[in-house]
């Protein structure tokens, strides 16, 4: 647990990438397996993508406001408006 007390911007990269990419991965496979017959899934993907995003703001405001670890809290912010970036442009039909 020591590993993920220091102020560092890759920590925070890698927090904020690992932990929506966990949630996406157990919301993704319930959704598989609770799904109705003759639906593909329960929710929609796009609601799975953006839910996975919100164990971020949590991590964030642990590391910002708690510990005062600004370098680490920079590196989730930065994957979290990504992601965030990233979802806009795929299912906003921003890209053609």
């Amino acid at each position: 647990m020591e590993k993920f007390r220091r102020d560092s911007m890759w920590l925070g990269i890698v927090i904020g990438i690992v932990l929506p990419t966990v949630l996406f991965s157990l919301l993704f496979g319930l959704s598989k397996i609770f799904a109705p017959e003759g639906k593909e899934y329960l929710v929609k993907l796009s609601t799975i993508l953006l839910i996975s995003i919100f164990p971020n703001l949590f991590s964030l405001r642990y590391y910002l406001v708690k510990l005062k670890y600004d370098r680490t809290g920079r590196g989730i912010l930065l994957v979290t408006f990504l992601f965030a970036i990233a979802y806009f442009l795929i299912f906003l039909n921003l890209i053609k």
